[in-house]
């Protein structure tokens, strides 16, 4: 495993032509370009990586082996700085060969430029605002307890959600954003437990995805490898399923 060692705040992460190549689209949609002044990137050996610094999180994409070694150099230039990472499947493996990797979770970075097919239910789909977080707050920690982002998050440019005939909040999302680059993600889309099953999950995702295709011209988001439900909704949505990834703690002992 070999790290390509470039000044740290000057690489650039586009010079490969990486974001063009299948299972890349993380660099694509997820990294900002130009670069920003104050991003911290490596580049070289067929990957690259930049560097999150307030979240202390590195992502990386391309080959297993280069992002592995790149992120051991970024661990050894910013010693106690990287408590996570993100990267191409593998990379947990072969980082853990030279640093004490744990906690490994498999995801896949989803993404589409289409417009779905119309679900029946979008039209039960409104868009919520501040007056309605608390509501939010109190569904979200019920029936998604491990939601990844909450109201009143500043990546999040919009929250929608469906009611029963009653007013009750049935299900939620948010349409957030990635952090380096400003995408939109599709982010902390729930259901009521006791309701799962009767497509709201499938209509509110529906409905975020074309409001996003339709303002921005794409949307993105981020699922579980092993959620086979989800898999197939999104799947279903026009979601590419090509860029598996896993993300992983740096323990610091």
């Amino acid at each position: 495993m070999q790290a390509t060692t470039l000044p740290t705040r000057t690489a650039d992460l586009f010079t490969q032509g990486l974001e063009l190549q299948t299972g890349s689209a993380l660099l694509r949609f997820g990294a900002a370009r130009p670069r920003p002044a104050d991003r911290i990137g490596w580049s070289g050996d067929g990957a690259v990586a930049w560097l999150d610094e307030p979240r202390g999180h590195l992502w990386s994409v391309g080959e297993p082996a280069a992002a592995a070694g790149l992120a051991l150099c970024a661990a050894h230039q910013f010693p106690g700085t990287i408590e996570e990472f993100t990267g191409p499947q593998g990379t947990d493996i072969l980082l853990g060969r030279h640093l004490p990797v744990t906690d490994p979770v498999p995801w896949i970075f989803r993404w589409t430029l289409d417009e779905p097919p119309l679900h029946p239910a979008e039209e039960r789909v409104t868009e919520l605002n501040a007056a309605h977080h608390g509501e939010l707050l109190a569904f979200l920690g019920e029936h998604s307890p491990a939601h990844s982002t909450g109201p009143g998050s500043s990546d999040v440019s919009l929250w929608a959600g469906i009611r029963d005939a009653g007013g009750r909040l049935v299900a939620c999302g948010a349409m957030s954003s990635l952090r380096d680059s400003g995408a939109p993600l599709m982010a902390s889309v729930a259901t009521d437990a006791a309701l799962r099953g009767q497509g709201l999950g499938a209509a509110l995702t529906s409905w975020l995805t074309r409001y996003a295709v339709r303002r921005y011209g794409f949307c993105t988001l981020w699922q579980l490898a092993d959620n086979t439900p989800a898999d197939r909704l999104y799947t279903r949505l026009g979601y590419r399923n090509e860029d598996p990834c896993v993300a992983a703690r740096i323990s610091s002992h």
